[in-house]
This record gives structure tokens, sequence and C-alpha cells, in this order.
């Protein structure tokens, strides 16, 4: 398939797709647009944001600001006040967040009660717990999550993106970016439904505290960088910017009781497509996905704007763009 066959089969089947960037062996083999995107514009990447939360943790864990994945989310929060008959929460590590194994006090996820409250920390972690314990069921969660960038303020005393723009995007070669907060519901829906480009920016609460389940927005080539990074164990460009070990400990298969999420396994914020072939993936809401398959070097990044019938691009991109590059589109 040339590339002018594929931008248009792309463009009549895939019309929400913006950008897509494809590097194999470390090098850019693939680059095109649509939808009148340019190659530096940003779009919002959704749920694809907490698998770049997941590497600022391994950051913090490298930085020794973090101690274990392993301790207690409370011991972070030591002015937190635990509502009255509430036992499990004493309990929940950190591990039991980034893995989607935490138990709340909630079915879905309580968007208006967290996004109209003063502290989105406090108001998620009041939902953390619950009467049944620990049961290690698997229960995906988008605003409670807000914890882990919550806990991340809470050690390293900085707005989420200043830390990521420092530690993470600034040594990957991804431009600075800012905080965006919504003072109404009407803009907070704008801004996640909104088909143009966005800024570099990453949504944040009223105390400038990033969103770690959605929020920030790249662009293709910034989200290709962030699979190179990980395809590399973590370096880039000859410097070590997460550990390997995290990396390794990140993409970690385990088993997700469910067939509502195409069978898929799941690691730390990352989802496992293959856990053989070691593929895995950052995958947002409307097809926004970090596709990462380190037996062939290769690594994908497709930007989408909204649209809520799409879930992942997995498909497409095993069938349709992966083959491409192998044949050296």
């Amino acid at each position: 398939m040339t590339k002018e066959a594929l931008h248009n089969l792309i463009k009549k089947e895939q019309p929400n797709i913006c950008q897509i960037v494809a590097y194999k062996d470390n090098k850019k083999i693939y680059s095109d647009e649509w939808n009148h995107y340019k190659a530096d514009d940003c779009t919002h990447i959704m749920s694809a944001t907490k698998s770049v939360v997941a590497l600022l943790i391994g950051i913090a864990l490298d930085h020794g600001l973090i101690k274990s994945v392993d301790d207690k989310v409370l011991d972070y929060f030591p002015d937190y006040t635990v509502k009255r008959g509430e036992k499990t929460i004493y309990a929940i590590t950190i591990k039991h967040l980034l893995t989607m194994r935490a138990p709340y006090k909630c079915k879905g996820d309580p968007w208006t009660k967290i996004c109209t409250s003063a502290d989105w920390t406090k108001t998620s972690l009041d939902f953390l717990g619950g009467r049944k314990g620990l049961t290690n069921e698997f229960q995906y969660q988008t605003v409670c999550l807000h914890i882990l960038t919550g806990l991340l303020h809470q050690v390293c005393n900085m707005k989420t993106v200043d830390y990521a723009n420092k530690y993470l995007f600034a040594p990957i070669g991804v431009k600075n970016h800012i905080n965006f907060y919504a003072e109404t519901a009407d803009e907070h829906k704008h801004f996640t439904m909104c088909k143009e480009p966005k800024e570099d920016v990453w949504f944040c609460d009223p105390m400038q505290i990033a969103t770690p389940g959605y929020g920030l927005c790249l662009s293709a080539e910034d989200m290709a960088k962030i699979g190179l990074l990980c395809l590399n164990k973590g370096s880039f460009d000859g410097k070590q910017i997460v550990s390997s070990k995290w990396i390794d400990e990140m993409t970690a298969p385990a088993l997700v009781e469910s067939d509502q999420f195409r069978n898929m396994m799941y690691g730390y914020l990352w989802w496992i497509i293959d856990k053989d072939k070691k593929v895995y993936a950052a995958i947002g809401n409307s097809g926004n996905v970090i596709y990462i398959d380190p037996q062939n070097d290769i690594v994908i990044a497709v930007t989408s704007y909204f649209k809520p019938t799409v879930f992942d691009r997995v498909d497409f991109i095993e069938e349709v763009i992966k083959p491409s590059i192998l044949e050296k589109l």
C-alpha cells in the first residue's frame, strides 16, 4: 500500500484520526495528518494520560520521593481525616491504584461530586474504600484516580505539569506544558468534546493538580517519543529518564477478570495487548494510542478528536498500520 492509499483509507474508514507517527528501529518511518491538523498540533489524548502518569510515578520512585508501590496510600496524606466507620482505606496501596484494583464506594466515576469540589484529591479519597474490603477486583476508574497526582504533589511539592516538564517532557523533547482549568461545566465539556487542535496543556483541578485519568494534550510525535522512551527501557538519546526496572514492572501483565476490555491484560496504567509478544499500549477514548511492539522495534502513535463510539484502535493498528510499516510503506 502506498502512503497516499493509506492516507485515503484512513480518511474514509477512520475519519476522526488527526495524526499518526511511526518509528521502526528508533527511526521515524511514517508521519501523516488529517482533519486539517498540523504535525505539531495537540489533541486531548483522553485516558492515555494515565500511562504518562505511570511514568511520572516511576520517576518519583527513582528520585526516592516515593518509597515503594506497596506503601499505603494514607501514609502520604497525614492530614486527611478518614470518614467514620471506614476501615478498608487503611490497607489500600499505591499499587492498588496503579493496577485498578483499589475499591471505591461508587459505581462508575463520580464526576459531578469530584469536579464541583474545591479539593479533588480529598473528595476522591472520600470515595476510596468501602464495606467489601480489599477484593482485588479490577475496577477501572478515571476521576478518582486523582489520588495519584495528589500524592505526587504531596511528595514533590510541585505542580504535576511542572514535574512532568522538568523530568519527563523536556528530557525527551516534548514542549513545556501549562495547566488548563475549566471554570464551568460547559468549559469542561468543551475541552473534552471539541474537535479543534489543543494547545500544550494539561487539564487540572482548582488546586493546580493535573488530572491523571484524562486531560493531557499531546501531538502524535510527542506520544511517539514517550513510546520510544518505553521501548528503550526508560532511556532516551542515551540518557536514563526512568529506570529500566520500572518499565519492566510497569508493563508486567495481570489478568483482567472481565470481557469488557477486549480480553486485554493490565500493567500499571498500561494495557497489555499480547503478553507473549510483550506488546503493550497507552489507550485513550476515541482512538488515541501509543502502541509499542518491542519484538519488531516499532512504536506507533495515533491521535484522534473526540468520538465516543471509538474505544481503541488496536485492531486497526495491527491489521493495517503495522503491516504497512513492516512492508516499508
